[in-house]
């Protein structure tokens, strides 16, 4: 990459000429074919395409899941894939919030315990994870069940609950992955209205989805279609 493309400040993702090749049997497929797109600090993009587009393929290389059979991918100013797999680890934990469909929630242990997972494995003390746990539940506005089991909550809840899981560690980048997809329509527009409300703290977030609705949420929609970018859109015009 030349220097005047090595990210700026204002730059929190960088991907250039990003391509996935995966080898099945005796066939090769595209998954990504020279992906480049920029994300500014305290943006929220949407990135949307049918099934097969390869939005989830990208999802999984920008959240460091997966890494590009070319290409070059800076998060934070860091070139990803210079980085080794303690690194990685630490990047997923410490930079990346990630939201997903199915809640990913420990069946068997409280919100609080669900929120306070990524600050043990980052090695935070005692004090400090209580803290910080009632602060993200707050924001979610579910302190009131923090003593509560996934199986006690609604659909909503526990999707409020993984999202103060996925910022107690006040991460760069928040990363929801069809965030409404298991919800009704009416918990799904509470979901979203939360996301502004992450996004109007500071928060980057982008969010991967096949719905337009949703996507209409975000300040700039990357449409994806057979794994590249087709166009983009900001604020109802086509770029």
């Amino acid at each position: 990459m030349s220097e005047t493309l090595v990210p700026s400040n204002d730059e929190l993702i960088l991907a250039k000429d990003i391509k996935k090749i995966y080898q099945l049997d005796k066939q090769q497929v595209e998954a990504l074919r020279g992906v480049s797109l920029t994300i500014k600090r305290n943006e929220f993009v949407a990135i949307m395409g049918p099934s097969g587009s390869g939005k989830s393929t990208l999802m999984n290389i920008l959240g460091c899941l997966d890494t590009p059979t070319s290409g070059e991918y800076y998060l934070n100013r860091k070139l990803v894939s210079t980085l080794s797999e303690d690194e990685l680890a630490y990047i997923r934990n410490k930079e990346i919030g990630f939201v997903f469909q199915v809640f990913n929630l420990l069946a068997r242990a409280s919100a609080f315990k669900n929120v306070e997972l990524p600050l043990i494995y980052a090695g935070a003390k005692k004090e400090e994870r209580e803290a910080r746990v009632r602060r993200a539940l707050e924001l979610v506005e579910m302190s009131h069940r923090l003593h509560h089991l996934p199986a006690e909550l609604s659909g909503g809840e526990r999707q409020r609950v993984a999202i103060a899981r996925a910022l107690v560690n006040e991460p760069s980048l928040l990363l929801a992955d069809e965030p409404t997809g298991n919800l009704d329509s009416r918990t799904g527009q509470e979901i979203l209205k939360l996301f502004h409300k992450i996004h109007e703290n500071g928060n980057t977030i982008i969010m991967v989805t096949h719905d337009r609705e949703v996507a209409n949420h975000a300040q700039r929609i990357i449409y994806i279609r057979d794994g590249m970018i087709e166009k983009e859109e900001r604020k109802g015009v086509w770029l």
